[in-house]
């Protein structure tokens, strides 16, 4: 009677380690170029901006001047930033939830990894009680 068990790890354990996708010079202008416009500063700097043409949009006295003044001056300059800095706090907070569900994993496969050394032990143990047994009981034969 044999106790043998062949323990075969998950394929995922040998690739846990995550490598960073190469940006580039575009995705680095990207990135400073979004990281400056995605600031409350750059929103108030343009807010400011579009209200220096609001009193032309205003002396016109016509209303699709006023309208477009606000649909394509202010919402779109400002909500630029304001929207950039937004998904800024929500992709933190996500970077935040991924890290700690990364932790949570590695924690869990650590207590696995311990649950199948104790196994382990236990299988040594028990092949040890069973060849004494065997051992006993072959002499009690031959007796």
């Amino acid at each position: 009677m044999s106790l043998a068990f062949e323990r075969k790890p998950h394929p995922h354990i040998a690739e846990r380690k995550m490598a960073d996708e190469p940006v580039g010079i575009n995705g680095k202008i990207a990135v400073r170029v979004t990281g400056a416009v995605g600031t409350m500063w750059c929103a108030y700097a343009f807010a400011i901006l579009a209200l220096v043409a609001l009193p032309s949009a205003l002396k016109s006295g016509d209303p699709f001047q006023l309208v477009q003044w606000i649909s394509q001056t202010f919402l779109q300059l400002v909500l630029l930033s304001v929207i950039i800095v937004g998904q800024n706090i929500a992709s933190r907070s996500s970077d935040k939830r991924a890290d700690m569900t990364y932790k949570d994993a590695e924690a869990t496969f650590h207590e696995a990894q311990q649950i199948q050394d104790h196994l382990q032990s236990q299988d040594d143990a028990i092949s040890t009680i069973l060849d004494k047994l065997l051992k006993l009981e072959a002499a009690r034969a031959q007796s």
